[in-house]
């Protein structure tokens, strides 16, 4: 457990204490004659010993401020993710100024796993949970929450968490699929091909393209899946391009596009065929490096105000932070603005998180609909000269819709 309250500035908090000793003598003289009468001796000055202030176990009481609790592992294999997650959280309070929250991090890597972390933040008074990181840890920690009436705003992504008072921050693929398939289908595409990573994601990014497509009146004429088996992307790569098509879909990371486009290049339709990405593209920093995406497109959150963050988070804990780690910084935003409405010690208002206008943060706009899934405001981005640039800006906000 670790304390999230950031450290005070030089002459913020300032704490004098002033002590004034005062002696009076009285003298009385009641002689007739010269004769000096000597006051009696004083006792010594015996100083009573002060006891100790008492320390309950746990947290101190902390009344005026509100209560949050950080869920992330700070110890094993997603520690670095853990330890990113925590740092945005601290700068988000920093810059918002937000006095009135106190935010504590527990470990969900450590003994007990989510479930005890989620056990102790509620006893310790935490009305509500960000985090956790992972799908499994925010299934354990759900009916621990609901239980105590603590709403769980997870930075997972697996849609099968959300629900019955947990919310999902994460990037939804199926959201980013639909936006550049979209994108494409107003830009004359009408043919596409699919190149799917085996597993739950790509089952869902299989099952969001189809729909997509479908939706924006085009046609999926073929699609294919691939692991990490050496020569199953290329296996792949030989089945779709057998089709004709107009576009091509790589559901996978950046690296998984960079070894299937030479191929793809080599099949007649592939020559001029666009190749489009997912959210996945946009964790990986160096992705606009790859010569060999030159004109792919893909969809995710803006980074307007990602670089100005990146280059204020590398300035204060001398590393550059993981690119999910807005997602802890926005939990923080959208806090502080409820936070308006809600008295310390009472319960956090759920209802305020499905506001129809949404919240505003590092990655753009968003809202939660009634399944507890972020909808967020996409922007479409370019590989294009060694860097990226944005063919469509996301929208501003909801308008109320």
């Amino acid at each position: 457990m670790a304390e999230g309250v950031g450290k005070p500035q030089h002459g913020l908090w300032t704490l004098v204490r002033r002590a004034t000793l005062g002696a009076t003598m009285l003298l009385a003289a009641c002689a007739t004659g010269p004769r000096v009468v000597p006051e009696r001796e004083r006792p010594p000055v015996v100083e009573r010993p002060v006891a100790p202030p008492v320390i309950a176990p746990g947290l101190p009481q902390d009344v005026e401020r509100h209560r949050v609790a950080l869920l992330v592992p700070l110890t094993g294999t997603n520690a670095g993710v853990g330890r990113s997650l925590q740092n945005a959280t601290q700068l988000a309070i920093l810059d918002a100024k937000a006095d009135s929250i106190r935010i504590t991090t527990y470990d969900t890597a450590g003994a007990g796993g989510a479930a005890a972390a989620a056990q102790q933040a509620i006893a310790e008074g935490n009305r509500l949970i960000l985090g956790p990181l992972l799908a499994e840890d925010a299934r354990a920690v759900a009916p621990i929450a609901r239980q105590a009436r603590v709403p769980v705003l997870s930075f997972s992504n697996d849609v099968s968490a959300a629900g019955n008072g947990t919310f999902l921050l994460g990037y939804m693929p199926s959201q980013s699929i639909d936006r550049v398939v979209h994108f494409a289908k107003g830009n004359g595409i009408t043919q596409f091909v699919g190149l799917i990573p085996s597993g739950l994601y790509g089952e869902r990014a299989s099952t969001a393209f189809l729909r997509s497509v479908e939706d924006a009146g085009g046609k999926v004429l073929a699609l294919e899946t691939f692991d990490a088996r050496p020569g199953s992307l290329t296996s792949a790569v030989a089945k779709v391009t057998r089709s004709p098509f107009q576009a091509v879909l790589i559901a996978g990371s950046a690296n998984s596009a960079v070894t299937a486009v030479p191929a793809i290049r080599r099949a007649p339709a592939g020559k001029t065929a666009r190749v489009l990405g997912t959210e996945l593209w946009n964790t990986d920093s160096a992705i606009g490096s790859k010569t060999v995406l030159n004109g792919a497109w893909f969809a995710s959150v803006p980074n307007r105000y990602y670089r100005q963050y990146a280059t204020k988070y590398r300035a204060r804990f001398g590393s550059a932070p993981y690119r999910l780690s807005t997602l802890g910084y926005d939990a923080v935003l959208l806090t502080v603005r409820i936070a308006r409405d809600w008295r310390p010690g009472t319960e956090f208002p759920e209802r305020r998180l499905t506001d129809s206008d949404g919240f505003a943060g590092l990655d753009g706009a968003f809202r939660f609909n009634r399944d507890g899934i972020a909808e967020r405001a996409l922007e479409v981005q370019e590989i294009k000269g060694g860097t990226t640039v944005t063919v469509s800006p996301a929208p501003t906000g909801f308008g109320g819709q």
